[in-house]
Protein backbone atom coordinates (compact mmCIF):
# COMPACT_ATOMS: atom_id res chain seq x y z
CA UNK A 1 0.00 0.00 0.00
CA UNK A 2 1.51 3.56 -1.08
CA UNK A 3 1.89 5.95 1.89
CA UNK A 4 -1.06 7.78 0.19
CA UNK A 5 -3.33 5.36 0.58
CA UNK A 6 -2.54 4.33 3.66
CA UNK A 7 -3.00 7.93 4.92
CA UNK A 8 -6.45 7.81 3.07
CA UNK A 9 -7.14 5.09 5.25
CA UNK A 10 -6.19 6.25 8.59
CA UNK A 11 -8.26 9.08 7.86
CA UNK A 12 -11.15 7.28 6.95
CA UNK A 13 -11.23 4.73 10.00
CA UNK A 14 -10.63 7.98 11.69
CA UNK A 15 -13.82 10.10 10.59
CA UNK A 16 -15.78 6.67 10.64
CA UNK A 17 -15.29 5.89 14.35
CA UNK A 18 -15.90 9.65 15.17
CA UNK A 19 -18.81 9.63 13.41
CA UNK A 20 -20.06 5.91 15.12
CA UNK A 21 -20.20 8.27 17.97
CA UNK A 22 -22.01 11.25 15.96
CA UNK A 23 -24.20 8.53 14.61
CA UNK A 24 -25.64 6.68 18.19
CA UNK A 25 -26.92 10.26 19.02
CA UNK A 26 -29.16 10.62 16.14
CA UNK A 27 -32.26 8.57 16.51
CA UNK A 28 -32.69 9.21 20.28
CA UNK A 29 -31.64 12.93 20.48
CA UNK A 30 -35.30 14.02 19.22
CA UNK A 31 -37.01 11.79 21.46
CA UNK A 32 -35.04 12.06 24.63
CA UNK A 33 -35.52 15.95 24.83
CA UNK A 34 -38.77 15.53 24.21
CA UNK A 35 -39.56 12.43 26.27
CA UNK A 36 -37.26 12.95 29.34
CA UNK A 37 -36.63 16.43 29.50
CA UNK A 38 -40.13 17.84 28.00
CA UNK A 39 -38.76 20.24 25.27
CA UNK A 40 -40.98 21.45 22.70
CA UNK A 41 -40.47 20.55 19.04
CA UNK A 42 -39.65 24.16 18.16
CA UNK A 43 -37.05 23.70 21.42
CA UNK A 44 -35.84 20.47 20.03
CA UNK A 45 -35.30 22.21 16.68
CA UNK A 46 -33.20 24.99 18.41
CA UNK A 47 -31.00 22.40 20.11
CA UNK A 48 -30.32 20.59 16.99
CA UNK A 49 -29.68 24.35 15.05
CA UNK A 50 -27.37 25.22 18.06
CA UNK A 51 -24.67 22.30 16.87
CA UNK A 52 -24.57 23.79 13.43
CA UNK A 53 -23.94 27.56 14.66
CA UNK A 54 -20.98 26.63 16.37
CA UNK A 55 -19.80 24.74 12.99
CA UNK A 56 -20.79 28.12 11.09
CA UNK A 57 -18.82 30.49 13.77
CA UNK A 58 -15.97 27.89 13.84
CA UNK A 59 -15.46 25.95 10.51
CA UNK A 60 -13.74 28.50 8.42
CA UNK A 61 -11.47 29.50 11.47
CA UNK A 62 -10.35 25.85 12.20
CA UNK A 63 -10.32 25.26 8.51
CA UNK A 64 -7.62 28.44 8.03
CA UNK A 65 -5.89 27.43 11.60
CA UNK A 66 -5.35 24.03 9.94
CA UNK A 67 -3.97 25.54 6.76
CA UNK A 68 -1.15 26.88 9.10
CA UNK A 69 -0.57 24.62 12.02
CA UNK A 70 -1.23 21.34 10.28
CA UNK A 71 -4.42 19.42 9.83
CA UNK A 72 -3.59 16.62 12.51
CA UNK A 73 -3.57 18.86 15.85
CA UNK A 74 -6.58 20.24 14.65
CA UNK A 75 -8.43 17.12 14.63
CA UNK A 76 -6.93 15.83 17.74
CA UNK A 77 -8.16 19.38 20.21
CA UNK A 78 -11.80 18.54 18.16
CA UNK A 79 -11.59 15.20 19.06
CA UNK A 80 -11.44 16.06 22.29
CA UNK A 81 -13.93 18.73 22.59
CA UNK A 82 -16.38 16.14 20.93
CA UNK A 83 -15.28 13.55 24.32
CA UNK A 84 -16.14 15.99 26.75
CA UNK A 85 -19.48 17.00 24.81
CA UNK A 86 -20.93 13.64 24.75
CA UNK A 87 -20.08 12.96 28.86
CA UNK A 88 -22.14 16.22 29.64
CA UNK A 89 -24.85 14.92 27.18
CA UNK A 90 -25.13 11.95 29.81
CA UNK A 91 -25.47 14.37 32.67
CA UNK A 92 -28.10 16.63 30.91
CA UNK A 93 -31.69 16.89 32.65
CA UNK A 94 -32.78 20.90 31.57
CA UNK A 95 -32.62 22.48 27.62
CA UNK A 96 -29.47 24.67 29.06
CA UNK A 97 -27.20 21.51 29.76
CA UNK A 98 -28.46 19.72 26.54
CA UNK A 99 -27.63 22.89 24.56
CA UNK A 100 -24.60 23.53 26.38
CA UNK A 101 -22.74 19.54 25.11
CA UNK A 102 -24.68 20.22 21.58
CA UNK A 103 -22.67 23.27 21.57
CA UNK A 104 -19.39 22.23 22.35
CA UNK A 105 -19.92 19.21 19.73
CA UNK A 106 -20.25 21.35 17.57
CA UNK A 107 -17.01 22.75 18.54
CA UNK A 108 -15.71 19.84 17.98
CA UNK A 109 -17.50 18.76 14.71
CA UNK A 110 -15.47 21.73 12.66
CA UNK A 111 -13.15 19.39 11.34
CA UNK A 112 -14.69 18.72 8.75
CA UNK A 113 -12.92 21.07 6.61
CA UNK A 114 -10.01 19.87 7.98
CA UNK A 115 -10.56 16.48 6.92
CA UNK A 116 -11.35 17.69 3.57
CA UNK A 117 -8.54 19.77 2.98
CA UNK A 118 -6.29 16.20 4.36
CA UNK A 119 -7.81 14.65 1.69
CA UNK A 120 -6.73 17.31 -0.98
CA UNK A 121 -3.21 17.25 0.44
CA UNK A 122 -2.72 13.80 -0.65
CA UNK A 123 -4.66 13.82 -3.67
CA UNK A 124 -4.45 15.15 -6.60
CA UNK A 125 -7.05 16.64 -9.07
CA UNK A 126 -8.41 13.03 -10.61
CA UNK A 127 -8.66 10.95 -7.65
CA UNK A 128 -10.10 13.98 -5.73
CA UNK A 129 -14.05 12.66 -5.85
CA UNK A 130 -12.94 9.31 -4.89
CA UNK A 131 -11.54 10.64 -1.78
CA UNK A 132 -14.21 12.92 -0.96
CA UNK A 133 -16.25 10.05 -1.39
CA UNK A 134 -14.26 8.20 1.21
CA UNK A 135 -15.40 11.01 3.64
CA UNK A 136 -19.03 10.63 2.58
CA UNK A 137 -18.36 6.61 2.88
CA UNK A 138 -17.25 7.32 6.58
CA UNK A 139 -20.33 9.12 7.15
CA UNK A 140 -22.55 6.98 5.97
CA UNK A 141 -21.11 3.98 7.66
CA UNK A 142 -21.53 5.95 11.23
CA UNK A 143 -24.91 6.42 10.20
CA UNK A 144 -25.50 3.19 9.79
CA UNK A 145 -23.99 1.46 13.09
CA UNK A 146 -24.17 4.43 15.19
CA UNK A 147 -28.24 4.74 14.96
CA UNK A 148 -28.61 1.03 15.38
CA UNK A 149 -26.41 0.70 18.23
CA UNK A 150 -28.03 4.13 19.44
CA UNK A 151 -31.22 2.65 19.24
CA UNK A 152 -30.59 -0.41 21.13
CA UNK A 153 -28.47 1.25 23.74
CA UNK A 154 -31.58 3.88 24.43
CA UNK A 155 -33.36 0.82 25.58
CA UNK A 156 -31.60 0.69 28.81
CA UNK A 157 -30.87 4.22 29.35
CA UNK A 158 -30.57 7.38 27.70
CA UNK A 159 -27.20 8.26 29.45
CA UNK A 160 -25.73 4.91 28.67
CA UNK A 161 -25.95 6.47 24.94
CA UNK A 162 -23.84 9.62 25.60
CA UNK A 163 -20.94 7.79 27.45
CA UNK A 164 -21.29 4.79 24.16
CA UNK A 165 -20.54 7.96 21.72
CA UNK A 166 -17.61 9.40 24.12
CA UNK A 167 -15.83 5.83 23.86
CA UNK A 168 -15.78 6.06 20.18
CA UNK A 169 -14.84 9.48 20.07
CA UNK A 170 -12.16 8.10 22.22
CA UNK A 171 -10.93 5.37 20.35
CA UNK A 172 -11.34 7.84 16.86
CA UNK A 173 -8.66 10.27 18.99
CA UNK A 174 -6.01 7.32 20.21
CA UNK A 175 -6.37 5.71 16.53
CA UNK A 176 -5.70 9.79 15.04
CA UNK A 177 -3.04 10.14 18.09
CA UNK A 178 -0.46 7.29 16.41
CA UNK A 179 -1.33 6.63 13.21
CA UNK A 180 -2.47 9.97 11.12
CA UNK A 181 0.58 11.72 9.91
CA UNK A 182 0.66 15.25 9.11
CA UNK A 183 -0.52 16.14 5.31
CA UNK A 184 0.13 19.62 5.34
CA UNK A 185 3.91 20.61 3.37
CA UNK A 186 4.85 23.81 4.61
CA UNK A 187 3.27 25.28 8.16
CA UNK A 188 2.89 29.21 9.13
CA UNK A 189 3.23 30.14 12.81
CA UNK A 190 -0.44 31.76 14.07
CA UNK A 191 1.09 34.96 14.79
CA UNK A 192 -0.87 37.61 13.58
CA UNK A 193 -3.20 35.18 12.53
CA UNK A 194 -7.02 36.64 11.67
CA UNK A 195 -10.05 34.95 13.66
CA UNK A 196 -12.44 36.78 11.73
CA UNK A 197 -15.28 34.35 10.74
CA UNK A 198 -16.14 35.10 7.41
CA UNK A 199 -13.99 37.88 5.47
CA UNK A 200 -15.10 40.19 2.73
CA UNK A 201 -12.53 38.87 0.80
CA UNK A 202 -12.77 35.26 1.45
CA UNK A 203 -16.44 35.86 0.00
CA UNK A 204 -15.19 37.46 -3.09
CA UNK A 205 -12.59 35.16 -3.88
CA UNK A 206 -15.69 32.79 -4.19
CA UNK A 207 -17.53 35.45 -6.00
CA UNK A 208 -14.65 35.27 -8.29
CA UNK A 209 -14.70 32.15 -9.37
CA UNK A 210 -18.26 30.94 -10.69
CA UNK A 211 -17.97 27.61 -10.77
CA UNK A 212 -16.98 27.85 -6.85
CA UNK A 213 -19.38 30.32 -6.55
CA UNK A 214 -21.99 28.47 -8.15
CA UNK A 215 -21.34 24.98 -6.59
CA UNK A 216 -21.08 26.57 -2.90
CA UNK A 217 -24.62 28.18 -3.37
CA UNK A 218 -25.78 24.70 -4.54
CA UNK A 219 -24.36 22.84 -1.58
CA UNK A 220 -26.56 25.38 0.69
CA UNK A 221 -29.85 25.03 -0.82
CA UNK A 222 -29.14 21.25 -0.80
CA UNK A 223 -28.09 20.89 2.96
CA UNK A 224 -30.95 23.53 3.79
CA UNK A 225 -33.56 21.12 2.08
CA UNK A 226 -32.32 17.85 3.88
CA UNK A 227 -31.86 19.69 7.22
CA UNK A 228 -35.36 20.41 7.61
CA UNK A 229 -35.63 16.85 8.90
CA UNK A 230 -32.72 16.91 10.74
CA UNK A 231 -34.64 17.30 14.41
CA UNK A 232 -38.40 15.60 12.78
CA UNK A 233 -37.62 12.63 11.12
CA UNK A 234 -37.48 10.71 14.55
CA UNK A 235 -40.11 12.87 15.74
CA UNK A 236 -42.10 12.01 12.43
CA UNK A 237 -41.48 8.31 13.15
CA UNK A 238 -42.50 8.42 17.20
CA UNK A 239 -45.50 10.61 16.35
CA UNK A 240 -46.97 9.92 13.39
CA UNK A 241 -46.05 6.43 12.48
CA UNK A 242 -45.60 5.00 16.34
CA UNK A 243 -41.91 3.83 15.62
CA UNK A 244 -39.79 3.04 19.04
CA UNK A 245 -36.12 4.28 19.15
CA UNK A 246 -34.77 1.12 17.80
CA UNK A 247 -37.07 1.36 14.39
CA UNK A 248 -36.02 5.11 13.70
CA UNK A 249 -32.51 3.98 14.55
CA UNK A 250 -32.87 1.21 11.88
CA UNK A 251 -34.06 3.87 9.58
CA UNK A 252 -30.99 6.15 10.08
CA UNK A 253 -29.22 2.68 9.66
CA UNK A 254 -30.77 2.25 6.05
CA UNK A 255 -29.80 5.92 4.82
CA UNK A 256 -26.42 5.42 5.82
CA UNK A 257 -25.62 1.79 3.84
CA UNK A 258 -27.71 2.94 1.45
CA UNK A 259 -25.41 6.30 1.11
CA UNK A 260 -21.93 4.11 2.07
CA UNK A 261 -22.80 2.12 -1.11
CA UNK A 262 -23.24 4.98 -3.38
CA UNK A 263 -20.25 6.96 -2.33
CA UNK A 264 -17.56 4.36 -1.82
CA UNK A 265 -17.36 2.75 -4.93
CA UNK A 266 -20.68 3.09 -7.00
CA UNK A 267 -20.56 7.01 -7.62
CA UNK A 268 -16.87 6.36 -9.29
CA UNK A 269 -18.49 3.66 -11.99
CA UNK A 270 -21.19 6.14 -12.29
CA UNK A 271 -18.79 8.77 -13.15
CA UNK A 272 -17.30 6.28 -15.81
CA UNK A 273 -20.83 6.37 -18.21
CA UNK A 274 -22.66 9.47 -16.72
CA UNK A 275 -21.21 12.89 -17.19
CA UNK A 276 -20.89 15.11 -13.23
CA UNK A 277 -24.10 17.11 -14.61
CA UNK A 278 -26.36 14.45 -15.52
CA UNK A 279 -25.43 12.67 -12.15
CA UNK A 280 -26.43 16.00 -9.97
CA UNK A 281 -29.67 16.48 -11.72
CA UNK A 282 -30.20 12.70 -10.97
CA UNK A 283 -29.13 13.43 -7.61
CA UNK A 284 -31.57 16.15 -7.37
CA UNK A 285 -34.23 14.49 -8.90
CA UNK A 286 -33.94 11.30 -5.85
CA UNK A 287 -33.64 13.95 -3.28
CA UNK A 288 -36.71 15.78 -4.35
CA UNK A 289 -39.34 12.93 -4.95
CA UNK A 290 -37.91 11.43 -1.70
CA UNK A 291 -38.36 14.44 0.69
CA UNK A 292 -42.31 15.06 -0.68
CA UNK A 293 -42.85 11.28 0.14
CA UNK A 294 -41.38 10.76 3.66
CA UNK A 295 -44.50 11.88 5.58
CA UNK A 296 -46.81 9.11 3.64
CA UNK A 297 -44.31 6.01 3.88
CA UNK A 298 -47.88 4.40 5.28
CA UNK A 299 -45.37 1.82 7.55
CA UNK A 300 -42.11 1.12 8.11
CA UNK A 301 -41.37 -1.19 4.95
CA UNK A 302 -42.49 2.74 3.02
CA UNK A 303 -40.58 5.36 5.12
CA UNK A 304 -37.53 2.28 4.96
CA UNK A 305 -37.84 2.27 1.18
CA UNK A 306 -37.91 6.11 0.59
CA UNK A 307 -35.18 6.89 3.02
CA UNK A 308 -33.12 4.41 1.01
CA UNK A 309 -34.08 7.19 -1.71
CA UNK A 310 -33.12 10.11 0.41
CA UNK A 311 -29.98 8.49 0.51
CA UNK A 312 -29.28 7.86 -3.42
CA UNK A 313 -30.29 11.29 -3.76
CA UNK A 314 -27.66 12.63 -1.17
CA UNK A 315 -24.87 10.31 -1.83
CA UNK A 316 -24.74 11.33 -5.46
CA UNK A 317 -24.40 15.05 -4.52
CA UNK A 318 -22.27 15.83 -1.60
CA UNK A 319 -19.46 14.27 -2.54
CA UNK A 320 -19.54 15.49 -6.09
CA UNK A 321 -20.21 19.31 -5.36
CA UNK A 322 -17.64 19.11 -2.92
CA UNK A 323 -15.09 17.62 -5.15
CA UNK A 324 -15.74 20.03 -7.57
CA UNK A 325 -15.53 22.75 -5.55
CA UNK A 326 -12.59 21.66 -4.44
CA UNK A 327 -11.11 20.84 -7.74
CA UNK A 328 -11.69 24.78 -8.91
CA UNK A 329 -10.36 25.51 -5.39
CA UNK A 330 -6.92 27.13 -5.60
CA UNK A 331 -4.51 24.76 -4.26
CA UNK A 332 -2.70 27.00 -1.51
CA UNK A 333 -6.86 28.19 -0.07
CA UNK A 334 -8.07 24.29 -0.11
CA UNK A 335 -8.97 24.41 3.89
CA UNK A 336 -9.98 27.85 3.79
CA UNK A 337 -12.46 27.57 0.92
CA UNK A 338 -13.53 24.27 1.50
CA UNK A 339 -13.66 25.19 5.59
CA UNK A 340 -16.20 28.22 4.42
CA UNK A 341 -18.20 25.83 2.46
CA UNK A 342 -18.55 23.84 5.39
CA UNK A 343 -19.30 27.29 7.14
CA UNK A 344 -21.81 28.02 4.80
CA UNK A 345 -23.42 25.28 4.92
CA UNK A 346 -23.64 24.84 8.44
CA UNK A 347 -25.82 28.08 8.50
CA UNK A 348 -27.86 25.85 6.29
CA UNK A 349 -28.25 23.56 9.01
CA UNK A 350 -28.74 26.28 11.33
CA UNK A 351 -32.20 27.91 9.51
CA UNK A 352 -33.16 24.08 8.21
CA UNK A 353 -34.00 22.73 12.08
CA UNK A 354 -35.21 25.54 13.13
CA UNK A 355 -37.59 26.15 10.66
CA UNK A 356 -37.95 22.60 10.18
CA UNK A 357 -38.99 22.09 14.14
CA UNK A 358 -41.09 25.66 13.69
CA UNK A 359 -43.24 24.22 11.35
CA UNK A 360 -43.72 20.14 12.51
CA UNK A 361 -45.12 21.95 15.91
CA UNK A 362 -47.71 24.89 14.81
CA UNK A 363 -48.18 23.87 10.64
CA UNK A 364 -48.04 19.98 10.88
CA UNK A 365 -45.96 17.30 10.42
CA UNK A 366 -45.57 17.70 6.82
CA UNK A 367 -44.64 20.99 6.54
CA UNK A 368 -40.61 20.19 6.69
CA UNK A 369 -40.73 17.77 4.39
CA UNK A 370 -43.08 19.66 1.39
CA UNK A 371 -40.57 22.25 2.54
CA UNK A 372 -37.72 20.38 1.14
CA UNK A 373 -39.04 19.09 -1.70
CA UNK A 374 -40.10 23.06 -3.13
CA UNK A 375 -36.18 23.80 -2.37
CA UNK A 376 -35.07 21.02 -4.15
CA UNK A 377 -37.40 20.99 -7.05
CA UNK A 378 -36.66 25.17 -7.82
CA UNK A 379 -33.09 24.09 -7.69
CA UNK A 380 -33.67 21.48 -9.97
CA UNK A 381 -35.10 23.90 -12.17
CA UNK A 382 -32.18 26.64 -11.87
CA UNK A 383 -29.46 23.94 -12.23
CA UNK A 384 -30.63 22.39 -15.44
CA UNK A 385 -31.12 25.92 -17.02
CA UNK A 386 -26.97 26.83 -15.69
CA UNK A 387 -25.66 23.44 -15.94
CA UNK A 388 -27.05 23.11 -20.13
CA UNK A 389 -27.40 26.87 -20.87
CA UNK A 390 -23.89 27.39 -23.69
CA UNK A 391 -24.60 31.66 -23.16
CA UNK A 392 -23.65 31.02 -19.35
CA UNK A 393 -20.07 30.54 -18.37
CA UNK A 394 -20.91 29.43 -14.94
CA UNK A 395 -20.15 25.99 -14.81
CA UNK A 396 -19.42 25.03 -19.02
CA UNK A 397 -16.42 22.99 -18.27
CA UNK A 398 -17.74 20.76 -15.20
Amino acid sequence: MSKHKASLAVIFLTVFIDLLGFGILIPILPTFASNEIGISDFGIGIIVASYSFMQFVFNPIIGKVSDRIGRRPVILISLTATIISYIIFSFSTTFVLLMFSRLLAGIGGSNIGAAQAYIADITDKSNRAKGMGLIGAAFSLGFVFGPIFGGIISEFSYEYVGFASAGFSTMAFLFALFFLPESLKEKKPLKNFDYSLIKKDDLLEIKSNPNVAFFVGLFFIIIFAVANIYGTFALLGQQHYGFTDRQNGYLFGVIGIVGAIVQGGFLKRLEKIISDKTLIIIGLIFLMISLVLLPYGINFTGVAIISGLLAVGTGILQPMILSIISKYSPQASQGKILGLNQSIASMARVLGPLWGGFAFQYLGYEAPFITGAVFTFFTLIITIYLLNSDKKKIVSNV
